[in-house]
């Protein structure tokens, strides 16, 4: 999110997401985030941010997520989870992954236990809002329990394939939609959000 904020929050979505990476186009910036309706979480999406940089937009827009789509290590995490033990309330974090036409699940096993969730997303040469799917079939060799937010490039063209993903036993607990229901970077469509939202009603996950 950047511009049509409050129209995205009006058709409850579980989550915002605010994007603090300078390279993106789609850069929150210093603009603050509206006041937002009761049970909508702040994601803050941070690339290979330094932990003081991370910590002061946390603290600022009092995130409740943190989305992490870099190369973030273990010991990032460890070191960023210890700068935020002050905070009175949960902070969950979401690592990023990238696939494309396969993905080797091995490299999830040293974040599992630190992270709330691993995000899938289409590997490409923006990080993240590249426009297109990954080959969802790679999913089917996921293993763990850890929960899944599923993104990458899914639009209204992917309403049966999105049906069909949360039909079966994967732990998908939300939908990222991103650049395909965007009129321009940063700024959301809200009829083609609300068709969306209307067509998968009867298949949302639920929020772990």
């Amino acid at each position: 999110m950047k511009y049509n904020t409050q129209e995205v929050a009006a058709l409850q979505p579980d989550y915002l997401g605010f994007i603090f990476y300078e390279k993106s186009k789609r850069d929150f910036g210093d603009l603050a985030i509206p006041e937002l309706p009761e049970g909508i979480d702040r994601v803050g999406v941070f690339v290979d941010a330094d932990i003081t940089f991370a910590k002061a937009k946390i603290s600022q827009h009092n995130l409740n997520v943190i989305q992490l789509h870099g190369s973030e290590s273990p010991a990032y995490i460890n070191e960023l989870q210890g700068c935020l033990v002050e905070r009175s309330r949960d902070l969950k974090i979401w690592k990023v992954f990238g696939i494309k036409d396969s993905f080797d699940f091995e490299q999830l096993t040293p974040y599992e236990g630190l992270v709330d969730a691993f995000l899938f997303d289409t590997k490409g040469k923006e990080k993240g809002g590249n426009g297109y799917t990954f080959d969802w079939s790679v999913l089917k060799n996921y293993t763990s329990q850890t929960p899944i937010i599923l993104s990458g490039g899914i639009g209204l063209e992917e309403e049966e394939k999105v049906k069909e993903i949360l039909a079966t036993d994967l732990p998908i607990i939300a939908l990222d939609v991103n650049s395909k229901f965007e009129d321009e970077p940063g700024m959301k469509n809200i009829e083609k959000l609300k068709k969306f939202k209307a067509a998968i009603a009867a298949f949302t996950p639920s929020r772990s």
